[in-house]
């Protein structure tokens, strides 16, 4: 007997787009959460949210921060975080995702008031805000700012399209 999807389940996934970046998703009806590195591949990107779609049977909401190239970066690295990035929206595209992009200044001045709004004051607020999360990826020594970052995406995200 196959079991149809519940129209307003929704899996909230916050994206910080890049290599260094992160994926995280937020489920409010199981108060559960997760946040990893970016992936390598599109390939990779595309199993792990496919997954998740499938594994909740939700409806995705991304928040996918909008970003542009930075004063002094190069055309070959900025190239490629386009590309990377572009990657991203297609596979949640292509997975029917429900997709917002908030400008950095967005997303932190609600869920960063108050801090410098730098990679370190993203850590710790994520850390505040969802205690169990564990921000230090295998084999790594130091916290994972995507991660965080995204993770911030995803909350901001569920508060404004809850």
């Amino acid at each position: 007997m196959s079991r149809t999807p519940r129209t307003d389940n929704k899996l909230f996934i916050g994206v910080d787009p890049g290599k260094k970046g992160g994926i995280a998703f937020i489920h409010p009806d199981l108060n559960y959460y997760e946040a990893c590195p970016m992936p390598e591949t599109r390939n990779q990107v595309y199993k792990l949210l496919q997954e998740l779609k499938t594994k909740y049977a939700a409806t995705l909401i991304a928040a996918v921060e909008l970003v542009h190239s930075m004063p002094k970066q190069g055309v070959a690295s900025t190239f490629t975080f386009g590309k990377g990035c572009g990657e991203v929206l297609g596979v949640l595209t292509a997975l029917e995702a429900v997709i917002h992009e908030p400008t950095p200044q967005a997303w932190k001045k609600v869920m960063m008031a108050g801090t410098d709004k730098s990679k370190d004051a993203a850590i710790q607020v994520a850390e505040n805000l969802f205690p169990d999360i564990q921000l230090v990826p295998k084999g790594c020594r130091v916290p994972n700012d995507g991660m965080a970052e995204a993770l911030l995406l995803a909350e901001w995200c569920r508060r404004q399209y809850r």
